[in-house]
């Protein structure tokens, strides 16, 4: 095997048509490892508890494992699975970064969950830190309201059961790969509703 092709130019502003032919081969061949990726940067939760009953991965299987036995989608399951994958790098706004690893490739509505979870999970011990457990009131009024407490509620506030029974990670690895197969929606271009 020869050196992988590669393109010369040092700007951006120098890049041919060809130059982007080219990268764009190299990153459908890397977008298409993105589910292996998601699945392996997963593996990382494994055995930091952050002082609670399960560690990570453990809390994040049973989130998702009691949604999928609660009938719901791939999508929302993906979501409920990876809602906390940003513990190990974003712990000051770790659903943000979960957020936008979903945005892509789900509903506006289970994005906005994921999105938004930190602060409604807050309404089960902000207040043992000094904080306002009510803080998800902000929100009141949006149409996903409910929908965000539900998954706090049903799926992630009772997720750290040692005892539960909890699906292994490869359960879930042909959702993965079905939801993260194509994006749904561009982050590059406006939302319908903002067009026009």
């Amino acid at each position: 095997m020869g050196e992988p092709e590669q393109t010369t130019f040092t700007a951006m502003r120098d890049a041919t048509r060809e130059d982007y032919q080219l990268i764009g081969r190299h990153s459908l061949e890397f977008f298409q490892g993105l589910p292996d990726r998601v699945l392996t940067h997963l593996s990382l939760l494994a055995g930091d508890t952050g002082g609670y009953a399960v560690d990570r991965l453990t809390h994040s299987l049973q989130t998702a494992t009691r949604a999928q036995r609660d009938d719901r989608d791939d999508e929302y399951v993906v979501c409920a699975l990876i809602h906390d994958i940003g513990d190990t790098l974003a712990a000051a706004n770790h659903a943000d970064l979960a957020a936008t690893i979903l945005a892509p490739f789900v509903s506006e509505k289970n994005h906005w969950i994921v999105k938004q979870h930190a602060v409604f999970q807050g309404y089960y011990f902000f207040h043992h830190l000094g904080l306002d457990r009510d803080m998800r009131d902000r929100f009141r009024d949006h149409e996903w309201f409910r929908d965000c407490a539900e998954f706090c509620e049903k799926y992630d506030q009772n997720s750290f059961d040692p005892e539960y029974d909890t699906l292994p990670l490869e359960a879930f690895e042909p959702a993965v790969r079905r939801v993260f197969a194509a994006p749904r929606r561009s982050i590059y271009l406006p939302e319908p509703a903002a067009v026009g």
